[in-house]
């Protein structure tokens, strides 16, 4: 009897130590969830093992995920606008998977529930502007993560560390907070340095030309990307005085009273400098515009996205950027090695001495459709 009851008493103890161990371990199976908050505060409930993703309209997530993993296997659908971009840049090259996306779920901002649906994701990452999109998300059952573009005053280094360590809280085993962060920091801090000395009648006059076409000229003012890379690079938008949020629309009269001495062209639009130096689009003429006179007119990069918005290329965009508007004051920089050392230090990607130099040689092509 007493042997029977000292091995009850060792089978409780080992039990009681079983279930300890229990309610300490990492979940790490497919049914196990865990709580997300997102960039609109929701408390999105995820599996911890993630495999089907869908971006709808945050158009650079898709590439920024796929550095993320070092690949796009988990990326299944995402918008048009994503598309062209890998097919046009670098993404599609080193991770030509990415084109087996499918994008006919969203048209613009509408998402097509059905086709959604059809796509089986896991999660849904979506504009957390389109509230609507987190309403329709819920009623289907599929789990969404709202990611915003404007929650840090359009600041491209903040918003990327913030997506980085939002994606690194859903994906925990693949977390790059600490580094993005220090390298983006890094390459932020080093930028500052250097101009903070320059003299206020020094400092170059930027216009920021977002969309071209013939009826229209589309700008950045004080609220948008635009703004924030001419402050970071020491520069000054002479479209500040415009206070509209986004894009805007401007007309060659502004654009003469402002007479900027240099213009970046972003690539949601097919024109590059040639169509500014030989007026090729429209009726427009300029002529004469210092930037044109001067032959500082300039396409901005396209490396895994349009390098305006925030994006896994922002850190180098601000580097080539500031480079390009104070040559004498980063001519030891090297943007092509410093690219290649930020994608494989940061990221673990190797990049030729091509590769990285076609982020800052992008094809026309990938601003069609705007």
């Amino acid at each position: 009897m007493k042997k029977m009851l000292s091995i009850l008493l060792a089978a409780a103890l080992l039990l009681s130590l079983t279930g300890c161990g229990a309610d300490t371990k990492p979940a790490d199976t497919a049914t196990d969830t865990h709580i997300v908050v997102d960039h609109n505060g929701n408390e999105v409930e995820l599996p911890y093992e993630i495999n089907r993703v869908v971006v709808c309209d945050i158009l650079p997530l898709p590439s920024v995920l796929t550095v993320f993993f070092d690949s796009a296997e988990k990326i299944v659908g995402m918008s048009g606008t994503s598309m062209s971009a890998a097919q046009n840049g670098l993404l599609g090259q080193l991770y030509p998977e990415i084109m087996e996306a499918e994008t006919g779920f969203i048209d613009g901002n509408t998402i097509n529930i059905e086709e959604l649906l059809k796509l089986q994701p896991d999660v849904v990452f979506y504009n957390a502007a389109r509230t609507e999109h987190a309403e329709l998300l819920k009623k289907a059952g599929i789990p969404g993560i709202a990611v915003s573009v404007n929650k840090w005053q359009y600041n491209s280094i903040e918003t990327l560390n913030n997506w980085i360590s939002l994606i690194s809280e859903i994906f925990p085993d693949n977390d790059k907070t600490e580094i993005v962060a220090e390298y983006s920091n890094k390459m932020y801090n080093l930028v500052q340095q250097r101009v903070a000395s320059i003299p206020e009648e020094e400092r170059e006059q930027v216009f920021f030309l977002y969309k071209y076409a013939e009826t229209s000229i589309m700008t950045s003012g004080s609220r948008f990307f635009g703004q924030w890379w001419a402050d970071a690079i020491g520069a000054e938008n002479v479209a500040a005085e415009i206070d509209t949020d986004n894009q805007v629309t401007v007309n060659m009269e502004q654009i003469y009273a402002w007479n900027p001495s240099l213009i970046f062209i972003t690539n949601f639009t097919t024109a590059g400098a040639e169509d500014l130096y030989g007026n090729t689009v429209g009726y427009y003429d300029w002529s004469a515009i210092d930037a044109v006179k001067d032959q500082k007119v300039f396409k901005m990069p396209l490396g895994m996205y349009r390098s305006y918005t925030p994006g896994a290329d922002t850190p180098v965009t601000l580097l080539w950027l500031a480079k390009t508007a104070y040559p004498e004051l980063f001519e030891d920089i090297d943007i092509i090695q410093e690219t290649k050392t930020y994608y494989n230090e940061v990221f673990g990607i190797p990049l030729t001495d091509d590769q990285a130099a076609s982020i800052f040689a992008p094809a026309a092509e990938a601003g069609a459709g705007f």
